[in-house]
C-alpha cells in the first residue's frame, strides 16, 4: 500500500461541514409593510372615490372639496417630525400598531360626518395619525436589507400604494354604487382595524427575531442592515431639523419628493373627478378606467426596483444607480400636460398611464432616504423627508381646486403639475450629489 493511500480518509470525514442556509424572514417582514402601506393608501384616497357622492350629498361645492382633499396633508405633514421622534424613541413595532389603529378608526368615522366642518375635522385626525408610515417602512428597509436589496424592498411596498388602488378600486365603486359612501367608508376603517392585530402579533426587530436565523442576519448586516439594535436615537434637539437641511444631499432630496408626490396627489384626490367632470365618463365606467393608471404605477415601482438594483450589481455606482430611476422619472411624468391636446379618451387613459408609470419610478426616492440617513436619526430623516413630499399634499389639491373653480377646467391644473415635475427633476440633477450616509448630528 503506498504511503499517499495510508493516508487516505474515509469519506464522511473529508465532507466540508454542511453551510446554514440563509432563513427569507425579511420578505415576511416587508410582506407586513407592504399590507400595511396597501391600507395607508386606501384610507386616504378612498375619500377621491366617494368624494363626487359626498359633494352632492352634503352640498359640498369643488373648493370646500379641495380643502377637504388637501385637510389630511396639513396634519400629515405637520405631524412628521413628531411622528419621526416618536418613531426613534418608542421603535418600530408599537408606534407603527398605534398609528395604523388609530388612522383606521378615523377612516370609519368619516362615515357619520354629517357636514363640512365634521369631514373636515375626521381628515385632520386621520392625516396626524398616518404620519409616522412611511418613516417607518424607511426604518425597517434600513434594518432589514442589506443595501443590494433595499431598492426592490422599496419598490414592493411602493407597489403596494398602487397595486392595492388598481385591484380594490372596482369593489371599493360597487359598494359605493351599491350601499352609499357611508357603509364604504366605515367597511374600509374595519379592515384596517383588523389589520392592526396582525402587525402586533408578526413584527420583530432582527435582532429579536426568532425566526431569522445567523446566517440572514450576517447576510444583512454585512449589507449595512442595522441587526442588532444599533439604530437606537440621538437625543432629539430641534437643532437638528435645520442641521440636515444644511445637508445639500438632504435638501435636495427633500424638495424634489415635493414633485415627486405632486402627481401622485392628483391621482389619489381629483382624478375620479377629473373623469368624471372633464372627459364627462359614466360613473361605473370610472370605477374601470381609473383601475388603468394604478396599474402602470405599480408597473412602474416594479421597473425603477429592478433598474437600480441591477445597476448596482453591475458595478456601477450607488449615486447613479439611485439617481437614474428618480430622475427619469420625474421627467417623464411631465407628460401628463398632454392630456389637455387630444380628445379621445383612450389616448387620455394612456398618457395618464405613462405619467403615474413615471411616477412609480420617482416614488422610489424612499430608497435614498435609508442609504443616507444618520443611524440615529433614522426616523426623524424620514419625517423631515416626508414632511416635504405632504407639502404637496397640502398645496396640490388646494391649487388645483381653484384652479378648475376659476376656469371651469383641468387645463391649467394638468400643466401645474408638469411643471412642478420638472423642477423636481432639475433638483436631483442640479443639488443632489454623491450619495453616502451622513454622520450623526448630536444634540446641541
Amino acid at each position: 500500500m503506498s504511503a499517499d493511500r495510508n493516508f487516505e480518509l474515509p469519506a464522511y470525514r473529508t465532507a466540508a461541514p454542511a453551510v446554514q442556509a440563509r432563513s427569507r424572514t425579511r420578505f415576511m417582514i416587508l410582506a407586513l409593510i407592504a399590507g400595511g402601506t396597501t391600507i395607508n393608501y386606501l384610507d386616504r384616497s378612498v375619500m377621491g372615490i366617494a368624494a363626487p357622492s359626498i359633494s352632492a350629498d352634503l352640498g359640498l361645492n369643488a373648493a370646500m372639496m379641495g380643502l377637504i382633499f388637501s385637510a389630511f396633508s396639513w396634519t400629515y405633514a405637520a405631524a412628521q417630525i413628531p411622528g419621526g421622534i416618536l418613531l426613534d424613541r418608542l421603535g418600530t413595532k408599537l408606534t407603527y400598531w398605534l398609528a395604523l389603529t388609530l388612522w383606521s378608526l378615523f377612516t370609519g368615522l368619516q362615515g357619520l360626518a354629517t357636514g363640512f366642518a365634521s369631514l373636515l375635522g375626521i381628515r385632520l385626525l386621520i392625516g396626524a395619525t398616518e404620519a409616522p408610515c412611511f418613516p417607518t417602512n424607511s426604518r425597517v428597509v434600513a434594518t432589514w436589507f442589506p443595501q443590494s436589496e433595499r431598492a426592490r424592498a422599496t419598490s414592493i411596498y411602493t407597489l403596494a400604494e398602487y397595486c392595492g388602488l388598481a385591484f380594490l378600486t372596482p369593489l371599493l365603486f360597487w359598494v359605493l354604487h351599491a350601499y352609499g359612501w357611508r357603509f364604504l367608508l366605515m367597511a374600509v376603517g374595519l379592515v384596517g382595524v383588523l389589520y392592526g392585530l396582525v402587525w402586533w402579533r408578526k413584527f420583530h426587530e432582527p435582532h429579536q427575531s426568532k425566526q431569522a436565523n445567523q446566517a440572514e442576519l450576517d447576510y444583512i448586516a454585512a449589507g449595512g442592515g442595522v441587526v442588532d439594535g444599533g439604530q437606537k436615537a440621538t437625543r432629539f434637539a430641534w437643532s437638528q431639523i435645520p442641521q440636515l437641511l444644511k445637508q445639500r444631499n438632504m435638501l435636495g432630496i427633500c424638495l424634489g419628493q415635493f414633485a415627486c408626490n405632486s402627481t401622485n396627489v392628483f391621482f389619489l384626490t381629483w382624478f375620479p373627478t377629473y373623469l368624471v367632470t372633464e372627459r364627462h365618463m359614466p360613473w361605473l365606467k370610472v370605477g374601470w378606467v381609473a383601475v388603468l393608471p394604478f396599474i402602470a404605477a405599480s408597473a412602474g415601482t416594479l421597473v425603477g426596483g429592478w433598474l437600480s438594483d441591477s445597476m448596482l450589481r453591475r458595478g456601477i455606482s450607488l449615486n447613479l444607480a439611485r439617481k437614474v430611476p428618480v430622475i427619469t422619472g420625474l421627467l417623464a411624468s411631465s407628460v401628463i400636460v398632454l392630456a389637455n391636446y387630444v380628445q379621445s379618451d383612450a389616448l387620455v387613459v394612456a398618457i395618464l398611464c405613462v405619467a403615474y408609470f413615471a411616477q412609480g419610478m420617482s416614488a422610489l426616492a424612499w430608497m435614498i432616504v435609508s442609504d443616507i440617513a444618520p443611524k440615529g436619526l433614522i426616523g426623524l430623516s424620514g419625517g423631515l423627508f416626508n414632511l416635504f413630499a405632504n407639502a404637496a399634499g397640502i398645496v396640490i389639491p388646494l391649487v388645483i381646486g381653484i384652479i378648475v373653480t376659476l376656469t371651469g377646467s383641468f387645463v391649467w391644473a394638468l400643466a401645474f403639475i408638469s411643471l412642478v415635475t420638472l423642477c423636481g427633476a432639475g433638483c436631483y440633477l442640479f443639488l443632489v450629489t454623491d450619495l453616502k450616509r451622513l454622520p450623526d448630528i448630536p444634540n446641541l
